[in-house]
């Protein structure tokens, strides 16, 4: 278990979160931090074998530094996923072991492979072997009944030892059975204590903690127990939370963009996506609606783009609509404290 002296320090990332983190979101969430780690979507290594590869890896450079999350069970398999993440021009690869989901369990990954950590070491073995990027895995404290402190050290040593380089851990337990994907995101208790425990016992491995942050302030003393903290429905709940993540976590001189700024930064994308690429309008504002979440005009931005991105034609105009409707809301309410 000799850690990988080249493995990049990103002490705070986004959770890979399925119908979220697509390159839209990721490319808007670059405009609030440039240096917080970022994760695709889990592909499967079924889907990257016979799939449109474009579609479903295509990436901007702006994106980067970006993780490739897979989902499989098959060391063959796998390695080429590797292999092709690294020709892409991904910084890393990540193995999915943790989502719970029923469609996940029917194909064997995800969760379940918690429960045969031997098969994961070979797949982690084989994915080292076939590329020169970190290769990482996420998962759980433990599943179903097989979820005390010592089943998890045994799953995250024997993994470790055949190279993992990286070890995100969603503090929760999984269960298979009994509750859905999201009820297993907020039901089964938190105990951050055991990954805390994991990282002092076996301080040679690199622990990343997940779980139930929802703010930078929530994440930062974490950082005394492990080496890295993942956030993830919050970074969606309330994106610009992490304007600050640079300066905090990468201890950056750069002023973030505020609000309004990240909002025109992305008009060349939406540009080029919607006018030179077909895209629909939605597909990219979805992911931006709750950019002023908790501020005056957050009513209205999102109604205005929820109403009109879906029409055809809609593009960065409606955009531009929205953000001027958000300015003059800001501007009243900030005309009516100063004649208090």
């Amino acid at each position: 278990m000799v850690p990988n002296p080249n493995l990049p320090n990103y002490p705070l990332s986004v959770a890979p979160m399925m119908d979220r983190t697509d390159r839209h979101f990721r490319y808007f969430m670059r405009q609030i931090s440039r240096q917080t780690l970022l994760y695709t979507e889990m592909v499967t290594a079924q889907a990257i074998k016979f799939g449109d590869l474009e579609k479903l890896l295509g990436f901007s450079p702006e994106e980067g530094p970006i993780v490739l999350q897979v989902g499989g069970d098959n060391p063959t398999e796998l390695a080429n996923c590797a292999r092709l993440a690294e020709s892409l021009g991904y910084n890393e690869i990540n193995l999915n072991v943790g989502c719970p989901s029923s469609r996940v369990q029917d194909g064997n990954f995800g969760a379940c492979l918690m429960l045969d950590p031997d098969r994961v070491a070979d797949c982690i073995s084989a994915m080292k072997a076939a590329t020169r990027i970190p290769v990482t895995v996420k998962h759980r404290i433990g599943v179903d009944e097989q979820d005390s402190y010592e089943s998890m050290a045994k799953f995250v040593t024997t993994v470790a030892a055949a190279g993992c380089d990286r070890f995100s851990v969603h503090a929760r337990k999984a269960w298979l059975q009994g509750l859905s994907p999201k009820e297993n995101r907020d039901i089964p208790p938190l105990r951050y204590e055991d990954v805390h425990r994991l990282k002092r016992e076996y301080s040679q491995i690199w622990i990343e903690i997940n779980g139930g942050f929802l703010t930078l302030e929530q994440a930062k003393p974490q950082l005394l127990e492990v080496d890295a903290v993942m956030i993830g429905r919050a970074a969606y709940d309330n994106p610009y939370l992490f304007s600050e993540a640079d300066h905090d976590f990468y201890r950056s001189p750069n002023e973030p963009l505020t609000r309004h700024e990240v909002v025109e930064s992305m008009y060349p994308y939406i540009e080029e996506w919607t006018q030179h690429r077909g895209t629909k309008l939605h597909t990219i504002t979805r992911h931006m609606l709750q950019l002023f979440a908790g501020q005056p005009g957050s009513r209205q931005w999102k109604r205005i783009l929820t109403e009109g991105a879906s029409k055809p034609g809609a593009g960065v105009a409606l955009v531009q609509e929205a953000l001027s409707q958000v300015a003059r809301i800001e501007a009243t309410v900030e005309a009516n404290l100063q004649e208090v």
